[in-house]
């Protein structure tokens, strides 16, 4: 039985909560180590604010761990999971939830069984943008599922495009109705995406789902982020809700331009006989060349 905290397959450690970590088994059966369970997470709401981010590669979860990032979120691709798994072992301490393909389940058959498929894997939730009745199934099974709530991109043709949702009563209203139903189908938590800030401020008072905000402001019990926004993966233009702590595409692309610089001029080298020199050579004895010459021509 593998454990995604220590590696070893073992019991984790008693001495975890001098740490900060508690013990669990995931559903999948694994035991491990993490910062947070579920319960935990419920308790927080109204104490403090959580910070949320969604990583993209192991190297990005590994940092966010070590930064003290306290729940993550990662894509989950049912056909091709391996890169979820190493993001999961990158950071094996942090409650993480993997974000299921909305199109990947058309039944309540299908999402339970996804579900599980993603928990099986390590993951401590599912992040999706399911309707409740396939909430509540998963719900149901025991899988801890957070959804998606406001402007959901991939819903977006039904709320006007990809733009701002609730700045009208009636659109206000659908959304505070869509996270209730939510929570009566089961779920913890629910992303809430680019509605303003007062409006889930008031929503999240009358709701016991944790809310993770990401362009709704400071009034949800969480604050959510992806990863490639706080490090400036990508040139902009960038999402108005987000901010760049760091450019990372600049150094991307100075790495870029050193690689064409350092090609350009190994070529030049090659073309004007600077290279190889005489250090990258490996000398003959003083006689070996005559040797071999006379012999080959000898036909020995």
């Amino acid at each position: 039985m593998a454990s995604h905290a220590t590696g070893d397959g073992g019991i984790p450690p008693r001495d975890a909560a001098k740490r900060g970590l508690t013990r669990i088994m995931t559903l999948g059966g694994a035991y491990g180590t993490r910062n947070y369970t579920v319960k935990d997470l419920l308790d927080q709401k109204g104490q403090k604010v959580l910070v949320e981010t969604a990583t993209f590669s192991p190297e990005e979860a590994a940092a966010a761990e070590k930064a003290g990032i306290d729940t993550m979120k990662v894509r989950f691709d049912p056909s091709h999971p391996d890169l979820a798994v190493a993001i999961r072992k990158a950071a094996p301490n942090t409650f993480m939830a993997f974000s299921v393909p909305l199109v990947a389940a058309a039944s309540e058959v299908d999402a339970v069984r996804l579900a599980y498929d993603a928990m099986a894997l390590g993951a401590d939730a599912i992040m999706c943008q399911w309707s409740p009745r396939f909430v509540s199934a998963a719900a149901e099974g025991g899988v801890p599922v957070q959804g998606h709530a406001g402007l959901v991109p991939r819903k977006s043709t039904w709320t006007g495009g990809l733009k701002a949702v609730g700045k009208t009563l009636e659109e206000a209203m659908w959304v505070y109705r869509e996270i209730k139903a939510l929570e009566d189908a089961g779920a913890y938590a629910v992303e809430v995406e680019v509605i303003p800030e007062k409006l889930l401020a008031e929503i999240s008072k009358r709701t016991t789902l944790l809310t993770s905000s990401i362009g709704a402001g400071s009034g949800g019990d969480i604050q959510f982020l992806f990863a490639e926004d706080i490090l400036g993966n990508n040139p902009p233009p960038y999402p108005r809700h987000s901010k760049q702590y760091r450019q990372l595409y600049k150094m991307k692309q100075e790495m870029q331009a050193e690689r064409v610089a350092g090609f350009r001029e190994f070529i030049d080298d090659v073309q004007q006989g600077r290279f190889p020199g005489p250090t990258h050579v490996v000398d003959a004895p003083d006689d070996l060349i005559e040797t071999f010459t006379h012999t080959v021509d000898r036909g020995e």
